[in-house]
């Protein structure tokens, strides 16, 4: 049900048959994403093992080692990455505790990659001033990074529209029809529509998701599903994509599993 796949590199050596999914979608003509884990270690997969994985699996696209919120360390990242495989394809996250470090990062970064992700949860998204006392924080990240989007794109005009871009995670699924008018989304990545039917909620058809559920979905990819369960999933995976579609721009989604 999704156009892509996107693999968590710190679970290759612990489960050779996760693996072993990525390389069988890639030999039947798959994009796969692969990511350092960065969002469930905390901090970024080795980079010596994390080379080692990308030449062995070929992937798609890579994403380079960053640091959450730190846009000096990941701009240090990039200038010491190599950039030998060829047979992959580079992305670039951009980092910083603020939105002047973000457009820094963003215009350090974005000549050297194929493609820029972007993140959903920038603590500094929660933001009473700007937008007043919302319900949790998965509201402050939704107009957070819409707002973030739109400064990049009109206000500060760094967006190059010429150049793919990926959205990394997501809080509330309505978020992603404000990007109508954003073509340079390319790709979208999220476990949302799986971890809210695998725990029971289905998105509402006018407003997606009111609280996001906390678990991560790598924690539960060996759970028995039964068919209410996999009712729900989905239907909210179908129901994302209808809010992904409901503009001129079709990103395509992958799940991370």
């Amino acid at each position: 049900m999704t156009d892509y796949d996107y693999a968590l590199v710190h679970l290759f050596e612990e489960d050779e048959e996760y693996y072993d999914l990525f390389v069988h979608a890639l030999n039947n003509g798959r994009e796969v994403i692969l990511d350092n884990s960065i969002f469930e270690l905390g901090e970024a997969f080795d980079t010596d093992m994390y080379k080692t994985w990308i030449e062995r699996l070929n992937p798609s696209w890579y994403i380079i080692p960053d640091c959450l919120e730190d846009a000096t360390v990941t701009i240090s990242n990039l200038r010491k990455w190599d950039f030998q495989h060829p047979h992959s394809q580079s992305i670039g996250v951009v980092q910083g505790a603020s939105l002047e470090e973000v457009v820094w990062c963003y215009q350090e970064i974005e000549p050297h990659v194929d493609k820029v992700a972007i993140s959903f949860d920038y603590s500094w998204f929660i933001d009473e001033e700007l937008y007043g006392k919302l319900p949790n924080k998965y509201h402050y990240y939704m107009y957070g990074r819409d707002n973030l989007l739109a400064e990049l794109c009109y206000r500060r005009q760094v967006i190059n529209t010429r150049k793919p871009h990926h959205l990394l995670g997501c809080g509330l699924p309505q978020e992603f029809d404000s990007y109508s008018d954003y073509s340079w989304i390319d790709s979208i990545d999220t476990s949302n529509p799986v971890v809210s039917g695998l725990l029971g909620h289905r998105y509402n058809d006018v407003q997606g998701l009111l609280d996001k559920p906390s678990q991560k979905l790598y924690t539960m990819i060996n759970s028995e599903v039964n068919d209410e369960q996999r009712s729900n999933v989905i239907y909210n995976v179908d129901r994302f994509r209808a809010i992904c579609n409901s503009g001129r721009a079709t990103p395509t989604l992958g799940m991370s599993v």
